[in-house]
């Protein structure tokens, strides 16, 4: 006899439907997977056979023959454990076939019959509600994320015998239900503030205008001048995160399995990898690729300390990711896009020894030293970073006074009225922030006044300040002009976009 399961498998961070087939003949006994089942999936039978005898139900001493369609996609992962048990119950005539139809499943099984979490539920949820299925049946664990999903309704089990018992009409469950704004109001709270910093009031001053325009930023100073401990707060000022990019945060997270009991990534994300890490841990990689850190950061903040530190080939590959929000891993079976819209924050010492210009230390670098130490950081991904600001330590007198330092609920209600200006400006584009602008918006409206102009003509013949700065100074006057509620990019305006280039104003002065 003949039974058919719906369940899914992932392509990205989208789910797609996949039958799973199950014939119970006559026969030798013999359980096949087909249909490209990678190893976790062809490893299934047994934990099948184990959880329905310790169920209490009869094994079928047949042969068994199961199809995972449709067949030119990889499956992979334990999630058909659930499907394929139940669909060799039907099969076998225990278990109602049009009941069992009306439902997606998914779930892998312990020895014992329980069922135990899978990754990327949620991506599976939206296909479901896509294809206007009746239902979910999901591992307890993983009910709370797949009723984030509006529309559909969840049934988390615990069990293979309580899965059965539903699908038979002799027990009932309770759809799991998910109230978003409370999940908002439990989840979206940081534990971390800019009331905490003491100081740097103009490197504060750039992280807001970064934040309310989307630039990405460099940090440039000694060890210790609090360069992590500023980057780690941006995401509390950056714009307060929509039921929609939540999602998106959520199914990234969700496919790399991270969200640690979560329902709902509610705060935006912040990844900071270690230096060592190779380019496929950074944009993500591997025989069937899984999202790497450039994706967890979707929405968010991707932090990269000690940025000359970095492989010259892995800083390499950020470049498509910053240039496009998105990462698109091509391997030989096919090519799987992950999203990557992000706001990139990199640090990094003045010099090797990191003291150079540091009152309180000398610095022994000698200028061939510096020179190479900041050639490892390539011109390409320095064109990507708008904002390069110097981090000076902290001095004592500031670190023991007690200040009164604006929070970051109030820097982020200004950062909110910045990208509204945005948006209304750049409405029905796909520009949605003045980092995105295109060289036709930077020439509609990014155009200084006759002050403007001036400075920054001067600007551009005593620093040596290229061409790619000019463009850099323009986008980022537009945000501080917009931060100030002012229409037009005025001197003022120029003369502060012209201090957050460090690194082209310290290569201008050189002999």
């Amino acid at each position: 006899m003949l039974a058919t399961v719906l369940s899914g498998a992932l392509v990205g961070i989208d789910g797609l439907l996949v039958e799973v087939e199950v014939d119970v003949a006559l026969g030798l006994p013999q359980f096949t997977t087909v249909g490209l089942p990678e190893g976790a999936v062809r490893e299934s039978k047994d934990r099948v056979r184990s959880a329905i005898k310790n169920s209490g139900y009869e094994f079928p001493a047949r042969k068994i023959t199961v199809n995972l369609a449709p067949a030119d996609i990889k499956k992979e992962g334990s999630a058909y454990d659930l499907p394929i048990a139940l669909g060799i119950l039907a099969a076998a005539g225990y278990l109602d076939k049009q009941r069992l139809a009306e439902y997606v499943l998914f779930g892998e099984l312990s020895l014992d019959g329980r069922v135990k979490p899978v990754q990327g539920i949620l991506p599976l949820a939206v296909m479901a509600k896509d294809r206007g299925l009746k239902g979910l049946l999901v591992p307890q664990a993983n009910a709370a994320e797949a009723a984030v999903v509006d529309g559909v309704a969840v049934f988390g089990v615990p069990s293979l015998s309580e899965a059965f018992l539903f699908l038979n009409q002799q027990q009932e469950l309770v759809a799991e239900s998910v109230n978003l704004q409370d999940v908002f109001a439990a989840h979206g709270v940081y534990d971390t503030d800019f009331r905490d910093v003491k100081g740097q009031d103009h490197v504060k001053r750039a992280f807001e205008v970064a934040a309310s325009g989307g630039h990405n930023l460099l940090l440039i100073g000694p060890p210790g001048a609090g360069k992590t401990m500023l980057a780690r707060r941006l995401p509390t000022i950056l714009p307060d995160m929509t039921l929609a990019e939540a999602i998106d945060a959520t199914k990234v997270h969700s496919v790399a399995g991270l969200l640690d009991g979560q329902a709902l990534v509610a705060t935006r994300p912040f990844r900071s990898p270690h230096h060592t890490i190779s380019d496929a841990g950074l944009i993500g990689g591997g025989a069937v690729p899984k999202p790497g850190e450039v994706s967890l950061a979707h929405h968010g903040v991707l932090f990269l300390d000690e940025l000359p530190e970095f492989r010259k080939n892995v800083l390499e590959v950020l470049r498509q990711p910053l240039e496009d929000a998105r990462v698109t891993i091509s391997r030989a079976s096919g090519s799987i896009t992950y999203p990557a819209n992000i706001m990139l924050v990199s640090a990094m010492n003045p010099c090797p020894c990191g003291f150079l210009g540091d009152a309180q230390h000398e610095c022994r670098c000698t200028p061939q030293q510096i020179q190479r130490y900041r050639a490892k950081v390539s011109g390409p991904l320095l064109d990507r970073i708008d904002i390069q600001v110097e981090v000076p330590a902290v001095p004592y007198k500031e670190l023991s006074q007690e200040q009164t330092a604006e929070n970051s609920a109030t820097l982020r209600a200004r950062v909110n009225r910045a990208r509204q200006v945005q948006l209304a400006r750049f409405s029905g584009r796909r520009v949605f922030c003045n980092a995105h602008m295109t060289s036709q918006d930077i020439g509609r409206f990014c155009q200084p006044d006759r002050a403007g102009q001036q400075l920054l003509e001067n600007a551009m013949a005593r620093l040596g300040l290229s061409a790619r700065a000019y463009t850099r100074i323009l986008k980022v006057a537009r945000t501080i002009a917009d931060l100030a509620g002012e229409e037009h990019v005025g001197g003022a305006h120029i003369a502060e976009a012209i201090q957050y280039r460090a690194l082209d104003r310290q290569q201008g002065h050189r002999p």
